[in-house]
This record gives structure tokens, sequence and C-alpha cells, in this order.
């Protein structure tokens, strides 16, 4: 079993989804789940159409609103793969478990209830679940904040004993310094989650540091690749690791 996670901009056009669904197809793994962010600078779009209505709009619509980015991506996914022969099925946040506090735009994930997505990929199909969002113990859908996509896939790792997720960006892993700016910068192959979490720290915007301290607890390994070049080598983050029997959240963190 994998864990893929793609972010906006690799699902910036209508066009990305047929080139990700390739890069989907072409795992050796029987069992995949995909994590997919909202297209582009929607949700950026989004919130700036909801302040033209109101300046400081309530919480709760806000996520309400929001939200809909990625339920965009992950249908258009799922159709690009049935395209393709492979049949995938969407779930939200909350469809998948996803189960958060009530702190609205910047919810934990506080615990995992995977049963549709096992049921999905038990039946042969890919599960394909929208990042950044979830749902309360109230029934309330939540958002967890920026970087919240990383996040939402490392959990799904965690409970559905994935040893590994691997992040599909606009770089080829994680460097030195931040190669658009930098011609100098090198690419790191291998990395601890120390390292990488005080990367995060000093500003690095490659893996949210949510998801390094949730993976870190949960002892998995975190695979970062371009998706323009989906075969370069990459950044690995606690190579080795083994995946432990118990399960951790941000409860626990």
């Amino acid at each position: 079993m994998i864990v893929m996670k793609f972010g906006g901009a690799s699902v910036a056009t209508p066009e990305s989804f047929k080139k990700i669904a390739q890069i989907i197809l072409n795992q050796t793994e029987e069992k995949i789940i995909v994590v997919v962010s909202a297209m582009g600078n929607t949700t950026d779009q989004l919130l700036n159409l909801a302040t033209q209505v109101h300046p400081q709009p309530p919480k709760r619509e806000l996520d309400m609103l929001v939200s809909v980015g990625e339920r965009v991506s992950i249908a258009l996914l799922a159709m690009a793969l049935s395209l393709l022969g492979r049949e995938a099925v969407s779930f939200t946040g909350s469809q998948s478990g996803i189960m958060t506090s009530s702190n609205h735009s910047e919810a934990k994930i506080l615990e995992v209830r995977p049963h549709r997505l096992q049921a999905a990929l038990d039946s042969g199909k890919i599960a394909i679940v929208a990042g950044f969002q979830g749902v309360s113990f109230a029934g309330e859908i939540t958002t967890l904040g920026r970087g919240g996509s990383d996040t939402s896939a490392v959990a799904l790792a965690a409970a559905l004993g994935a040893p590994a997720v691997q992040f599909y960006k606009d770089v080829g892993g994680i460097y030195t310094a931040d190669p658009k700016k930098d011609s100098t910068a090198r690419i790191l192959a291998e990395m601890s989650y120390d390292e990488a979490l005080e990367l995060s720290r000093q500003g690095a915007k490659v893996l949210h540091g949510r998801s390094i301290e949730l993976a870190q607890r949960n002892g998995i390994e975190l695979q970062v690749f371009s998706f323009d070049q989906p075969n370069s080598v990459g950044t690995v983050v606690g190579k080795g690791t083994s995946r432990l029997k118990t399960i951790y959240y941000e409860r626990d963190i």
C-alpha cells in the first residue's frame, strides 16, 4: 500500500490531471490512496471571494467555502483515471473518516476512521481523498490550515498501515536553499526528521512541519519527488524507518 500526495501546483490545469493519472498508474503497489490539494490558487481565490462578501467571514462558513477546492480536484482526478481504464472513487475528508478538533480554519486531526477507504481499496479501486479537510465530532466540516493536505496524507498512512507517503511537488525534492531563487542550491537525497523539521522552521515550504512531526511519531517515511520528473532521485526523509504498531494523531503531539 502507498499514499501519494499531489499539491496545488501539480493540479494547476485540467491537462495536469491526465499527467497525474499516468503517474498513479505507473505505481506497482496494488493498493493506492491519493491525496489531492485544490487546483493552483483556488483556495486563495475562494478566500478573496469570501472577503468581498464579508470582511471577516464566520469561520464555519469559510470552511464550508474553501473545502470546495479539494472536492473539485478529487472528482476531476477520478474522471482522468476512468478515462485511462482504472476505477477510482473520490472521498471528501469527512467521507474518509478524518475526525478533527472543532477549531475552524486550523483544526487538528484527532482520529481517522478509514472504513470507506479500506472497502474501496479491498475492491481494487484507487481511493482519492480531499486533503486539508475533515469533520469535527459534532459533524461540522473543518479545514486544517495551510499545509494541511500534507498532514492529511500522513494521517491516512498511519491509519491504513502504509509505510511511506510520496509527495509530488513543483521542485525535485528538498534543497539546501530555494532552487527557484538560488542556482547553487543542491538537492538533499536523504534527511532525518529533525533536519527536515529544522528546515521547515526556517521557512522551507516543501513539507509542512505538522506532517513531518506526525510522520516521525508513526515511523512513516516521506518521499519527495517532482511531478514533472517523477522518476528523479528526490529526497527521502526518515529513510529506513520502521512503522510503529501504535497509531498517533495530532492529539498525541
